[in-house]
């Protein structure tokens, strides 16, 4: 058994970072690195590069809305042609400051928007394509299934799908909007335990109750989740327990 733990880093805001990034890198083996659009400056996305590099770490980069002043979590309409070119900006900025871009995952709001929103999932997509073509290889897409997936493939882009550990699932396999009851996990030992049943069995519990089947190449952890590096320990820890070998997909 196999499986990536991913994690969104390096989401300093006003010079202050949102998240413990040292001890993060230190468990995890991807990371989604803020660049620029909720989060995130130069000096965060070299810092990310650096600890990346040390602890043997992939990075993808972490693309938003440009919307600092709601941390992205807003959904917003904007015109295709400049959400491609705010993405691609983005992942420019993330590039120049040294990553080895190994895939994209979008954040927050366009991550949700880009699953049932066909024009802003090919936008998305065209950037991380206008990317591949420059680097002479294609980038991975992370996420869940959807729209995005639909025009990864009609790019010829790699997707990879992904699973949250800290966040609650309703029935139909979506995420609990932040804002009502059941939509954040903090307890590490619950945490740890979704991991391994995702891994081994393909499965996970409902805030209804109900069991969701959900398939993925890989786990994700907020990184500024109060408890996320105590839950970010439990997870590897119990992965490892399990004969899990956590290991980087890219």
């Amino acid at each position: 058994m196999r499986v990536d733990l991913n994690a969104d880093l390096g989401e300093t805001v006003d010079g202050v970072p949102t998240a413990d990034d040292e001890a993060m890198f230190a468990v995890i083996s991807s990371a989604n690195v803020a660049c620029g659009g909720h989060a995130g400056d130069a000096a965060s996305m070299r810092a990310s590069v650096e600890r990346a590099a040390r602890f043997g770490v992939a990075v993808g980069a972490h693309p938003s809305y440009d919307d600092r002043a709601n941390f992205g979590r807003i959904r917003r309409d904007p015109d295709p042609a400049d959400l491609r070119a705010g993405v691609s900006r983005q992942l420019s900025a993330l590039a120049a400051a040294g990553a080895d871009l190994r895939y994209v995952k979008p954040h927050g709001a366009l991550y949700h928007a880009v699953t049932v929103d066909h024009r802003q999932a090919e936008a998305v997509v065209a950037a991380v394509a206008d990317l591949s073509a420059r680097l002479g290889r294609a980038l991975p897409v992370l996420g869940m299934p959807g729209a995005i997936a639909g025009a990864a493939a009609s790019a010829d882009l790699p997707f990879v799908h992904e699973a949250f550990l800290d966040r609650g699932y309703t029935r139909v396999g979506g995420l609990v909007p932040r804002d009502e009851p059941g939509a954040l996990a903090d307890d590490p030992s619950v945490v740890a335990e979704r991991a391994v049943r995702l891994v081994r069995d393909g499965l996970v519990e409902t805030v209804e109750g109900t069991t969701l089947e959900v398939r993925a190449a890989s786990l994700c952890l907020h990184g500024d989740t109060p408890a996320a590096v105590a839950m970010a320990r439990a997870v590897r820890s119990a992965l490892d327990d399990a004969g899990v070998e956590v290991r980087a997909p890219w």
